[in-house]
């Protein structure tokens, strides 16, 4: 049975009506719900979070700029936010197969000095934002997926519904079937984050992003891993460039020292790569073996895995924030500063900005309009200010990342020198990441080797320790617009790309004794959306699975 079909034979839909709704309970949705109250404590807000609690999902490196939350909570050091450790010192390193040349201090662009930064895990930091919303009467639904934009009979968004819970591999409820509910409110807030499943419908069928520089994404992979109290130098923060990228291939790692012992580290590989044989995951793994990383692990035990794509494109590729009945704060929007190799403040700016914009018109009995207020204060924001800063970063690196190094150096570090706060010029770019890979035939194959299991270790073993888990008995949410494409291009012509674009081996094309065919372990999923961003066809689609299904980050 289709969901239409469910919902005819099983309906109708209980419906809870709000002030506002807001989908994904990240920085950016929390940051909405805790401003929306502070600002009138009377409005009903709800929060709704896939994850199996707030921050169960969310995967960032990271290093955080506590500029927009002391705006939100000024006191936030006594409410006893984990901002734990503050940043200590700054490495920024280019690598070479063996060899490391490390940047002179006054040579470090502003974008990657970190003062008065903190080590963070963001997943610790959202848990917190959600416990301060819930004090202010935020009401948060945890493990319930946002599955459904709904309108009005003249189109403006009014709500969203929840996915049904029960449903079989085959389409049919079975026992403990429980229908969606719908959510309805005078707005309703995405903040789904990169690629945010409803964010992708909205930013369509509004036509969100005409005029815009098709957006760019990255993956990024990361690791904790728990190390020798004499490996430890708490608030040290890494970034290199360089090896294992070939010039034409953005991509860079991080290695950020949290207390505790603890290490987060990982590589962001961009999506507009051309080489189909390329593997994120595995350079990630080959990333950690060169003698400058190795250094700062080697010897502890890997604790943490996960992956996430990593919206990038910054304020050039930016979609119109606002439509009737609802707007796009954080990440869904794409406000993430790829330059700083930072987003939370940003989601956290918005989510006030948006909050602020959502109150007066409350307080003027409006609804499901189009809140222009909101992009209004955007422009005149500190946050809108440093982005333009960053506009041509990632264009920089589509001419090849010696190009990419020296504009950087020269928009970040010499202009500022000589009282240009921002470029004089624009760079744009025309093609999207899917449209970027050459033929297998046409580059050469990369073999990767094989893991140690001390170091670097498989795809099975790193989604094992993510946590991981999705009912057996579901429909899959990876779906394909058509189930002949993989084998009739993607397998030809490219080999078979979702093998290794995927972190967490969740496709492999296996021969059944009629020839090669795509299987699709869904249950591996840890929902970092590469699968739905870097498909050179654009035949799969990431929809959402049962609520609560999915990663379990701890720590991360």
């Amino acid at each position: 049975m289709t969901p239409a079909e469910i919902l005819a034979q099983h309906g109708p839909r209980e419906a809870m009506e709000y002030d506002v709704v807001v989908v994904g309970g990240g920085p950016g949705g929390l940051a909405t719900a805790i401003r929306l109250k502070q600002l009138n404590a009377e409005l009903s807000v709800v929060v709704l979070e896939k994850g199996s609690e707030p921050g169960a999902h969310i995967l960032s490196g990271a290093v955080m700029d506590p500029r927009a939350l002391s705006e939100l909570l000024p006191d936030w050091k006594d409410r006893g936010a984990p901002l734990l450790q503050p940043v200590t010192g700054d490495e920024v390193l280019f690598l070479s197969e063996t060899g490391t040349r490390a940047t002179p201090a006054f040579l470090i662009p502003d974008c990657f000095h970190n003062e008065g930064n903190y080590v963070i895990s963001l997943g610790a930091v959202s848990k917190w934002l959600a416990e301060q919303a819930e004090a202010l009467g935020v009401e948060i639904f945890p493990g319930f997926t946002a599955a459904e934009v709904l309108t009005t009979d003249d189109g403006r968004v009014r709500g969203v519904a929840t996915g049904n819970l029960g449903v079989g591999k085959n389409g049919q409820p079975h026992a403990g079937f429980q229908l969606g509910m719908e959510l309805l409110g005078k707005y309703t807030v995405f903040a789904e984050g990169s690629r945010g499943h409803l964010g992708r419908q909205l930013i369509s069928r509004f036509a969100l992003d005409a005029g815009r520089d098709p957006q760019s994404y990255a993956l990024g992979i990361k690791e904790l891993w728990e190390v020798d109290a004499r490996q430890a130098r708490p608030g040290l923060v890494v970034h290199t460039a360089g090896w294992p990228m070939d010039e034409h291939t953005y991509g860079g790692g991080f290695l950020y020292h949290m207390e505790g012992n603890k290490v987060a580290l990982g590589f962001v590989t961009g999506l507009d790569y051309q080489n189909p044989w390329l593997s994120p995951f595995e350079e990630m793994q080959r990333w950690k073996t060169h003698p400058a990383i190795r250094a700062h692990i080697e010897g502890g035990k890997r604790i943490g895995y996960g992956a996430r794509s990593i919206t990038a494109g910054g304020i050039l590729s930016l979609p119109k924030l606002v439509f009737p009945g609802g707007m796009l704060v954080g990440c869904e929007a794409g406000t993430l500063n790829a330059a700083r190799i930072k987003g939370s403040h940003a989601a956290i700016k918005t989510g006030m900005l948006a909050a602020e914009a959502l109150v007066a018109a409350l307080r003027e009995g409006r609804s499901h309009d189009e809140l222009m207020a909101y992009p209004a204060a955007f422009r005149a924001s500190w946050l809108y200010d440093e982005l333009q800063t960053s506009r041509n970063f990632k264009q920089w690196f589509k001419q090849g990342n010696t190009v990419g190094t020296l504009m950087t150096g020269i928009e970040q570090w010499l202009l500022p020198k000589v009282g240009l706060k921002r470029p004089p010029w624009t760079i744009h770019r025309k093609a999207a990441d899917h449209t970027r890979l050459h033929a297998a035939a046409q580059v050469e194959r990369i073999r990767y080797p094989k893991p140690d299991g001390r170091l670097t270790f498989d795809r099975l073993s790193s989604v094992f320790i993510s946590n991981t888990n999705h009912a057996e008995d579901q429909p899959a949410h990876l779906t394909l617009k058509d189930a002949g494409v993989p084998t009739a291009i993607n397998l030809p012509m490219y080999a078979g790309p979702e093998s290794r674009y995927c972190p967490a081996a969740v496709y492999e094309y296996v021969d059944k004794g009629r020839g090669e065919e795509l299987v699709i372990n869904a249950q591996n999923c840890v929902h970092c959306k590469t699968c739905d961003i870097k498909d050179p066809t654009q035949n799969i689609v990431w929809v959402t699975p049962e609520g609560g299904g999915g990663p379990n980050y701890a720590g991360m």
